[in-house]
C-alpha cells in the first residue's frame, strides 16, 4: 500500500461542493481518504487578479504507483470540468501529488516531491495539519519546519 499527499483546490463556482465532489472522486478512482485537513482560504498565488481559492491536503493510502495516481488525478479533474487555459489560471478544481511514500522522482508530466511544497503557505498550513512530522524527502525537514521557513507572505485562513 502506498501513502499519498494531495492538495486539492479551486476558485470557481461552489468551492466548498466542488472539493466535497473532488473527494469523492478521488476516493472512487485513486484510493482510501485517510485524513483531510480543514478548508482553507487564500488569495491566488501566481496570478492575483482572480477570485480566493478554497484548499484542502488529503493523505490516501492507493494501490496505484506514483503514474498511474497522476492519470487518475488527471482524469478526475477532467470529468469535474477542469480546462487548462492559462499558468497559476482560475479553475474549478486543481489537484496536486504533494508527496508520494518517500519517494523522489521525475518524469514529463510527474515531480515528486511537489517541487513548490516549500514555497507556498496555502500548501504548507493545511498539510502541516495532517503531516506535520513527515519529513520531506529531499529537503531533510518535516513539514512542519518547512512552513517555519517559508517565504511566501500570503494569509491562509481556516473555514
Amino acid at each position: 500500500m502506498n501513502i499519498a499527499y494531495l492538495l486539492t483546490g479551486g476558485n470557481l463556482g461552489d468551492r466548498e461542493q466542488n472539493l466535497a465532489d473532488a473527494r469523492q472522486w478521488i476516493e472512487a478512482g485513486c484510493g482510501k481518504i485517510i485524513r483531510a485537513s480543514s478548508l482553507y482560504e487564500t488569495a491566488a498565488w501566481g496570478k492575483t487578479d482572480q477570485p480566493d481559492f478554497l484548499n484542502q491536503a488529503l493523505k490516501i493510502e492507493t494501490m496505484l504507483d506514483a503514474n498511474q495516481l497522476i492519470r487518475s488525478v488527471l482524469e478526475t479533474e477532467k470529468k469535474m470540468g477542469r480546462t487548462r487555459k492559462e499558468k497559476y489560471g482560475s479553475r474549478i478544481i486543481d489537484i496536486d501529488i504533494l508527496l508520494f511514500n518517500d519517494e523522489v522522482y521525475s518524469g514529463p508530466f510527474l515531480t515528486i516531491p511537489h517541487p513548490e511544497i516549500q514555497n507556498r503557505r496555502f500548501v504548507l498550513v493545511p498539510l502541516t495539519e495532517i503531516a506535520a512530522g513527515v519529513l520531506h524527502p529531499v529537503l531533510k525537514k518535516t513539514i512542519a519546519q518547512l512552513l517555519q521557513d517559508c517565504p511566501d507572505t500570503l494569509p491562509v485562513k481556516k473555514i
